[in-house]
């Protein structure tokens, strides 16, 4: 049955889809906008474009059903998904507004866990049937493997580059990596939409089975992922530019080279995740992805302490949006 609070969960979360183009916006135009390729206007709007061409090529929505599934069924209200967006909306401004590159995805993700697991305490039940374990080990493990695994690659195709290009004049090729750079950052955004726009897809989908609209396992209807693709397209064109500058200038000086083998890695890696269903954070591994061009000059290239602290706020984004969540939760059924 569809009814306000289901209209307004699916506006909540479309909201957030909004905010996730806009805090991510940084991790498709961060490099590009650091080497002066594009202008922060024409980034946004080039990033924007390739976040929304997703929508016509990816069909198969393998993160959309992860994001599903992390919390049983048995425990999904339109109440848990309710308090899970609110608790995923509060932190990701207030991360936006610190400037802290975070992880939409995991704020999602820890949100949806901690408004399910607080309905089981509730059903007098074990907080921890409420979700799937294996997809959250899953998804635990890719916050450590999925910027190493954007490091290593980013690493290699910078040697692979610099070994290519060793002769080549420097005025020819900076030339050359600077239109690079659009077909790499260009990459990188399409990569970007596709893996996070169906996160919020799948938070829309379970809201509509939880509601009895449509039945569980039926096809997703082909207005959620138009709406998903939308609106974090647009969120990307309204920029985040406090975490643009952390992402292109504080972890290392990034060339355009560099941007090229950064944005390559992160794309290639983004790829292959959605390929696998793993609802990956985009801004780990573009992260991980400008350390591994970073270490390719020296190890003291890369700015340890800003990386730390990107690092411990990974680590406390899904406990903390978890914990937003069960508050959030408990006030709704306090007052409900």
């Amino acid at each position: 049955m569809v009814t306000t609070l289901l209209v307004v969960v699916i506006c909540l979360a479309i909201i957030f889809d909004f905010i996730n183009g806009f805090h991510d916006a940084a991790n498709s135009i961060a490099t590009i906008v650091s080497t002066k390729v594009l202008t922060p206007f024409q980034a946004v709007i080039w990033a924007a474009a390739f976040n929304f061409l997703a929508f016509f090529v990816i069909k198969d929505h393998k993160v959309a059903n992860t994001i599903a599934k992390i919390v049983i069924q048995d425990y999904v209200t339109i109440n848990v998904i309710l308090a899970g967006l609110l608790a995923a909306i509060t932190w990701n401004l207030i991360t936006w507004w610190f400037g802290i590159p975070s992880s939409s995805s995991h704020t999602l993700i820890g949100g949806f866990a901690g408004a399910g697991m607080t309905n089981a305490i509730f059903m007098g039940d074990n907080a921890f049937h409420a979700i799937k374990s294996s997809y959250i080990i899953e998804i635990a493990s890719y916050i450590v493997l999925a910027p190493f695994i954007g490091l290593i690659i980013a690493y290699f195709i910078t040697i692979i580059i610099l070994h290519i290009c060793k002769n080549a004049r420097p005025a020819t090729a900076e030339r050359w990596f600077k239109a690079g750079q659009l077909i790499s950052s260009a990459f990188l955004s399409f990569a970007h939409g596709g893996n996070d726009a169906q996160k919020v897809m799948g938070i829309i989908y379970v809201a509509l089975v939880s509601s009895q609209v449509i039945t569980d396992g039926s096809t997703m209807p082909d207005w959620i992922p138009l709406a998903c693709y939308s609106a974090i397209a647009l969120g990307t064109m309204s920029g985040g530019w406090k975490i643009v500058k952390t992402m292109g200038t504080k972890i290392t000086k990034v060339t355009p080279v560099e941007g090229v083998a950064a944005e390559t890695a992160g794309a290639i890696t983004l790829t292959i995740t959605e390929r696998l269903g793993i609802p990956v954070s985009t801004t780990h591994t573009i992260t991980g992805s400008i350390i591994g061009v970073g270490l390719t000059k020296r190890v003291s290239a890369v700015r340890w302490g800003v990386t730390i602290n990107l690092m411990w706020a990974w680590v406390i984004t899904i406990p903390i949006s978890a914990l937003l969540a069960a508050g959030v939760y408990s006030l709704i059924r306090l007052f409900a």
